[in-house]
């Protein structure tokens, strides 16, 4: 592949990565509802963020080794669906579970394409448009 392609597949993942992430950690926020104390309140926020601390962990593995985070990300995402019980819920398994799926493929892909060789890839390409 050419260094174009080759360089947002390193990047897509990683974005993806990071917005959901940020997307997870919002269901922490509903730690503050409910009329218990603001100390009660402070754990239960720091309970629900433990599977974006988890995703934070496995993306900075993902960072230096593509291939180990995008196989974690792939297990993480059969954890989050056995955990959370998305199997049962078709858009909770779309929204929670599947993304981390598409992050650890994304990332596994990212890696293979940085394994070929550069005139393996000319060739590949060339092969491929030429017919």
């Amino acid at each position: 592949m050419n260094q174009q392609i080759t360089g947002r597949f390193k990047w897509i993942p990683r974005i993806l990565g990071i917005l959901y992430i940020c997307f997870i950690s919002l269901f922490a926020l509903d730690a503050f509802s409910g009329e218990v104390r603001f100390l009660e309140k402070i754990v239960g926020f720091i309970i629900h963020l433990i599977p974006s601390l988890v995703l934070i962990l496995v993306l900075l593995i993902a960072w230096k080794n593509e291939r180990m985070g995008g196989f974690l990300f792939v297990v993480l995402s059969l954890a989050f669906t056995l955990f959370f019980n998305t199997y049962r819920n078709w858009i909770a398994f779309l929204f929670i579970s599947s993304p981390v799926l598409v992050i650890g493929i994304l990332f596994v892909i990212s890696a293979i394409a940085k394994s070929v060789p550069k005139n393996e890839q000319d060739e590949i390409i060339n092969k491929d448009f030429s017919g």
